[in-house]
């Protein structure tokens, strides 16, 4: 059995709980432990904020969740201006914010970036589950 779900949400903060609740909903679906859970939730949490605040441009988040027994895979993605992907700066220690793309790295799998200028942006990552049911 797998969850997937595609949704097209506004570009506002409220659209960044109701996408939590839904990939929580699915992984409960598969018993996916709380720690692999809560890492993803985190993960999908810094993404979403990462089109709220920082997609010039861009109306709306579009997120896609995958979600299996053994594994989710996550991709969002925005119609924004886009940025470049190789100049993402080091999170700056004196700092509360810069840190979502380094998060998203540290807790999941299979990180990647791409975007376009003009086009937008997208971020997909995944994270298996050793021990799901």
């Amino acid at each position: 059995m797998r969850i997937s779900v595609h949704l097209n949400l506004p570009r506002e903060v409220g659209s960044v709980p109701a996408v939590r609740r839904l990939l929580r909903c699915a992984l409960a679906t598969f018993g996916v432990d709380r720690q692999d859970g809560d890492d993803l939730e985190l993960a999908l949490t810094e993404a979403c904020a990462n089109v709220v605040n920082h997609a010039a441009g861009a109306d709306s988040i579009q997120v896609r969740l995958d979600v299996a027994a053994d594994r989710c895979a996550i991709d969002v993605a925005d119609n924004g201006a886009g940025f470049d992907t190789g100049e993402v700066a080091e999170p700056d220690a004196t700092s509360d914010r810069g840190r979502g793309l380094f998060l998203i790295k540290a807790l999941s799998e299979n990180v990647r970036m791409q975007s376009v200028p003009r086009r937008g942006s997208l971020i997909h990552f995944e994270k298996s589950f050793a021990g799901a049911r």
